[in-house]
């Protein structure tokens, strides 16, 4: 987009004007159980981060100075939760946009005891670029993304040139994007813009995808997926530069 079109749009913006940009998600409210409603007013004041608040400390946050996980997307949030759970040296920060997954992560969090874990629902490109100091992540996760199949779709796929761009300098020097999808299109796509991108590199040994780690929890829809017979690819890459 030119400098001309970005001014274009911030002073549509400040007109109060609805710009129609593109989104990576679809946002589904669905419905909220009563667990997960109470499950946000328990633990939203402590566990719940807001974008309008800006610029994270995350010492603060915390209350430690722990390598800082981040996962785009979670869904429901039990991989995340459980990873937390296994790995309480570290610290975790979930984005998702599906209110009712806020309030299963929250309601499996607040079950399992945790405190490493913080939540924020909005938009992630969004809290990327407002609330993520530079050089503050230690890994990235962005676990089975839409895959927007359909071809005239690809463009809204959250993996692209411009959003690693901008969570490269997210994360420190050593720090890791992890990627997965059950889709090999899309993992083709991943790994595409991803042997494209400057200052990254590749973990794999045969230079595209890596086994799954045991850091990332199989989840019952993956497992499903192996009995049918179906693929999925992990892609890591490093931030060398």
């Amino acid at each position: 987009m030119s400098d001309s079109s970005n001014d274009n749009l911030e002073q549509a913006k400040q007109k109060g004007k609805y710009i129609r940009t593109i989104r990576s998600f679809v946002k589904r409210e669905g419905r909220l159980t009563k667990g997960q409603a109470a499950a946000i007013e328990k633990c939203w004041p402590t566990m719940g981060l807001e974008h309008p608040n800006g610029m994270l400390d995350l010492t603060q946050i915390f209350g430690n100075d722990n390598d800082v996980v981040l996962e785009i997307g979670f869904g429901m949030g039990k991989s995340l939760v459980e990873m937390a759970k296994s790995a309480p040296h570290l610290n975790f920060i979930g984005i998702e946009v599906h209110r009712p997954g806020v309030g299963a992560c929250l309601m499996d969090a607040d079950e399992a005891g945790i405190s490493n874990l913080r939540i924020f629902e909005h938009d992630a490109v969004e809290v990327f670029a407002d609330c993520i100091a530079e050089g503050s992540l230690t890994t990235v996760q962005l676990f089975f993304p839409d895959p927007w199949h359909k071809k005239r779709h690809h463009k809204r796929r959250i993996v692209q040139p411009a959003f690693v761009e901008s969570l490269r300098s997210k994360l420190k020097i050593g720090g890791v994007f992890h990627m997965a999808t059950d889709w090999e299109n899309y993992a083709e796509h991943m790994l595409e813009v991803m042997q494209a991108a400057e200052h990254f590199k590749n973990q794999s040994q045969t230079n595209d995808y890596v086994p799954r780690p045991d850091l990332r929890p199989l989840t019952k829809f993956e497992q499903r997926g192996h009995r049918l017979g179906h693929g999925v690819w992990d892609l890591m890459f490093e931030r060398i530069s």
